[in-house]
């Protein structure tokens, strides 16, 4: 990212910075669940794997079954979290992407009702390169107004 940001102009770097200040607790959060819930998973799904289809199930491994069972259930709840978190993540992203078009006081209303209908109609991912655009535009308006 930072090597797309290096080319683009101080004012744009200046607005995706305030918007990943926004967005940086969340992305923290997301970061950490993510980073547990691969290794929570795997090693449930290999050794409840190995257990049950390698190994005998008797009296003495069903607590080792249930400890890798409930372990798995917690990867497989902190998958689920993420992805509702990631969601929240774009919602978030959206909104301040909207709100900020709105404060414009050089864009025309015709040109922020359009990319606010761009974002909101389109996927979140596509957001933020629609957002590039309307501030290059309003960079481009601000300077033939000088």
């Amino acid at each position: 990212m930072n090597l797309f940001m290096n080319q683009m102009p101080s004012n744009i770097k200046r607005e995706i910075e305030q918007l990943q200040k926004i967005l940086s607790p969340l992305m923290k959060k997301i970061s950490k669940y993510a980073f547990w819930t691969m290794p929570l998973m795997g090693i449930s799904i290999m050794n409840l794997g190995y257990l049950l289809f390698f190994g005998q199930v008797t009296r003495e491994s069903i607590p080792a079954v249930l400890i890798f069972a409930v372990i798995g259930a917690l990867g497989f709840a902190l998958f689920k979290e993420v992805k509702l978190q990631q969601k929240e993540l774009q919602k978030l992203s959206s909104l301040y992407i909207i709100e900020r078009i709105n404060k414009s006081e050089i864009a025309t209303d015709y040109h922020k009702k359009e990319y606010i209908s761009l974002i909101r109609e389109q996927p979140e991912s596509k957001a933020m390169s629609h957002f590039i655009n309307f501030l290059m535009e309003e960079d481009q308006r601000k300077q033939m107004l000088q």
